[in-house]
């Protein structure tokens, strides 16, 4: 385990031998209730991952003290708050004692089948929370709210959320809220509603300086040592090999897409596009030439992307087409491939220049290479902006990505729609070889 360094004046953690709660090597040893013991061993959790090792005798310590965690999904960061809130639950008080947030309505369901798993042999009441278009907001009962920012901020302020005897507040991905919609200053009102005696969890994937910033405004004028910062692993992109193909121009790049189709139905695929008109494009151009596909996106309905990611889960897709509202948080067991269609980008400041975002596409390349498993991330480049992006990225994380040969203009003698069959021919046996040492 590694320390964050804070730019403010917070205690930082270290590997204090002395403490009784410098880690735990098994479950038994948090003196958990027998009841969240069995959702546990239903789950197959048989000892805590190393997260769960670090965290949860931070989390359970008393008096409770607030907790800013930077690890990726795929961690068992989820399983380690959702035990944290189960184990100061007072079973025999209907109301909420604790909330959960996240910044879309995937990542809340996710964790809402997490939290039914763990307590199913107790006596805890788990209330979803996330906007039906279709639906007024109706009184919500549970011990445990699990919602979006928007939707659970709107509940408290119509009062058919009481938050008086909230005792733990969670913000899931809490990075990503300060690039959506306003979720960051959201979560930060809600806070505010709740019991100043509260203890506050931040779980983040990166760590940048505005994120800093963020804490310094949510956490406000909590004691700084009641604050403890753990930083157990960074993102890695270590178990995921990154190749980039060169296009001709924008019909060479969905023809090349479309054609490799076969090739991404050996596993679970996601397409990453920057927009929700180019998502929409390209998966009514994969359909009309037969592909099976699904779309996401948060122009969506909510039964939609519901629908679409069941759909994606069970197999019933095998593809999916989407923009960055599945970058984060997702935890999808058998993705094997990401392709990124277009590459991350966002505007510099003050030049409002396109650039690459080189926190997002480590997000979208890891939705692959899950639960320590390999994965294998494919970038098309059709043109000089594209590729100068990718050398920025690849730069950045001082990273091989490699190219995919795709020369085709040497085969003398072969039309050109053989050169093309030969080219695709290429890169099916590469890729699919590759697949096969994931």
């Amino acid at each position: 385990m590694s320390t964050l360094n804070a730019g403010y004046d917070v205690h930082v953690i270290q590997q204090d031998q002395s403490s009784p709660y410098h880690s735990i090597m098994s479950f038994e040893e948090l003196n958990l209730h027998e009841d969240i013991l069995k959702g546990l061993y239903s789950k197959k959790f048989d000892r805590p991952s190393k997260i769960q090792e670090h965290a949860l005798p931070l989390l359970l310590k008393n008096p409770p003290q607030h907790l800013i965690g930077q690890a990726q999904s795929g961690t068992g960061k989820t399983a380690a708050f959702c035990l944290a809130i189960l184990s100061r639950l007072n079973f025999d008080d209907p109301d909420c004692q604790a909330i959960i947030l996240s910044p879309t309505r995937e990542l809340t369901q996710q964790t809402v089948d997490v939290m039914k798993e763990l307590a199913r042999y107790t006596k805890a009441t788990i209330a979803p929370v996330v906007y039906q278009s279709d639906r007024c907001y109706s009184r919500v009962d549970g011990q445990i709210v699990i919602g979006t920012p928007g939707t659970v901020g709107r509940l408290i302020k119509i009062r058919q959320l009481n938050v008086a005897k909230v005792r733990m507040l969670i913000l899931d991905e809490a990075d990503s809220m300060l690039d959506m919609q306003n979720l960051g200053q959201m979560s930060v009102q809600i806070k505010r509603l709740i019991p100043n005696a509260a203890q506050l969890v931040l779980f983040s994937a990166t760590y940048p300086a505005r994120f800093k910033r963020y804490i310094e405004q949510f956490l406000g004028n909590a004691p700084r040592n009641e604050i403890r910062l753990l930083k157990v692993e960074e993102l890695s992109i270590r178990t995921i090999r990154q190749f980039y193909i060169d296009c001709e121009d924008e019909e060479d790049r969905f023809s090349l897409l479309s054609d490799l189709y076969k090739v991404m139905t050996i596993s679970k695929s996601i397409i990453f596009v920057h927009a929700r008109e180019v998502a929409d494009k390209i998966t009514a151009r994969l359909i009309g030439a037969g592909h099976y596909v699904s779309l996401l996106h948060g122009g969506l309905s909510p039964d939609e992307r519901d629908k679409c990611m069941d759909d994606f889960r069970s197999t019933r897709t095998k593809v999916l087409v989407a923009t960055n509202v599945l970058a984060r948080g997702i935890d999808i067991y058998d993705v094997n491939m990401v392709v990124n269609y277009d590459l991350p980008t966002t505007l510099s400041s003050p030049e409002r220049k396109k650039v690459a975002d080189h926190e997002v596409y480590l997000h979208r390349i890891g939705r692959t290479g899950r639960f320590g498993r390999r994965g294998v991330a494919i970038n098309f480049v059709h043109s000089l902006e594209a590729y100068e992006i990718l050398r920025t990225i690849q730069n950045h994380y001082m990273c091989d990505i490699l190219k995919i040969s795709t020369d085709w203009t040497n085969l003398e003698g072969k039309t050109e729609n053989e050169k093309k069959e030969t080219r695709l021919d290429n890169i099916e046996a590469f890729i699919k070889k590759t697949l096969k040492g994931v």
